[in-house]
């Protein structure tokens, strides 16, 4: 059916009364359609604007500042009763309208354009929703069983994503378990039992202020065997190519300051304090020991965080033999290699969950009656 929007959801007011010594439960919608969530408990004298409506689970609200950057989405049973101010729009769906559906809807290319086409203003940041004209525009939807059979299908997938998600921050978890263990010698490999010797990093390590790392910040670095962290902490793996001998860098300043990729030679130079070489260790094993260790950074007075290679060159690294290290690195790029292949799946099955959506939520395909 084509109906206009106003003829699916109700626009509603609860008006409450804040008094002093009352404690509240706010809210507020994330941007980026993430949701409703808790923005804390006040009393209300610690409540400056006083215009708040009550929200119930089930509710949808439309941030009216926000919503221009996606900021609406479904209150959850656990805020019920919360308050929000008159900033915010509260809808409750009329009987054809499943509320979820509607949130997907919404979600689709088109409709969020339009959330930003009926804000008015200058700036991006202060645009104000014009809530009447919204609700004048048509919107199609099908019959209300095959909006909750739809919403079925897509929480099923939603949940496989949380599942996963869930599994991938295990993995991550036992990763840095396994580095904590194994890089400093408290947990030891099966037939290994020699004593571990400390060394500074300047002795076992060849530096080169011109050498380069990564193009950008921003980006991952490639495809291949290594694990590898950009200044970001992403992860991504580069290959080493033959006659290309590989090194670390060292983010030098800014926010990522003191953060190390693992990179090829030949790349260019940004930010970057310049590339350490191995010499007498295993490269990935100093990777991995330097990816484990937190390095102080000196500002030398600058509000901006900056590191330099003599404030690394004298620290301690702990070694037990070649054969150790080597075997240290085999299980944590293991370790890399299961959380690749995770988040490659989870992304994966985001893109699945995006075409299920433009497929369904558009009518091209039709779910069957039962």
């Amino acid at each position: 059916k084509t109906k206009k929007i106003s003829q699916w959801i109700t626009l509603v007011e609860r008006p409450v009364e804040l008094e002093d010594n009352t404690a509240y439960q706010l809210v507020t919608v994330r941007r980026g359609f993430a949701g409703v969530e808790s923005r804390g408990i006040f009393k209300g004298k610690e409540i400056k604007v006083k215009n708040y409506f009550v929200v119930q689970a089930g509710d949808f609200l439309i941030s009216k500042r926000q919503i221009a950057h996606g900021a609406c989405g479904i209150v959850p049973k656990s805020l019920d009763g919360a308050v929000v101010s008159n900033e915010y729009n509260v809808f409750v769906p009329q009987k054809e309208t499943n509320i979820e559906f509607f949130f997907l809807i919404m979600q689709l290319p088109y409709y969020k354009r339009l959330f930003y086409l009926m804000s008015d203003g200058v700036h991006i940041e202060k645009l104000l929703f014009k809530t009447n004209d919204w609700m004048k525009r048509s919107l199609s939807l099908p019959l209300l069983p095959e909006q909750q059979k739809i919403v079925a299908i897509l929480s099923t997938q939603d949940k496989v994503i949380e599942l996963k998600e869930k599994l991938l921050v295990q993995k991550q978890q036992q990763k840095k378990y396994l580095m904590q263990q194994l890089l400093t010698g408290k947990k030891r490999l099966p037939g290994f039992n020699g004593e571990w010797q400390f060394a500074k990093l300047e002795n076992v390590s060849k530096y080169s202020a011109s050498a380069a790392s990564f193009k950008t910040y921003e980006s991952h670095l490639g495809c291949g065997p290594y694990p590898v962290y950009d200044a970001t902490g992403c992860f991504g793996n580069i290959d080493f190519y033959e006659n290309e001998q590989p090194y670390i860098s060292i983010v030098k300043d800014g926010a990522g300051a003191g953060r190390v990729a693992l990179c090829k030679a030949k790349s260019s130079t940004i930010g970057t304090l310049g590339c350490i070489f191995a010499n007498d260790i295993d490269l990935l094993y100093l990777f991995y020991w330097m990816s484990a260790v937190d390095f102080q950074i000196y500002s030398n007075g600058s509000t901006i965080p900056h590191v330099y290679y003599k404030d690394y060159k004298n620290v301690q690294v702990h070694l037990p033999c070649r054969l150790e290290q080597e075997a240290i690195v085999e299980i944590l790029s293991t370790a890399d290699h299961e959380i690749d292949l995770l988040q490659k799946s989870i992304e994966a099955e985001k893109q699945k969950k995006k075409a299920l959506m433009q497929l369904l939520l558009t009518g091209k395909v039709r779910v069957k009656d039962e």
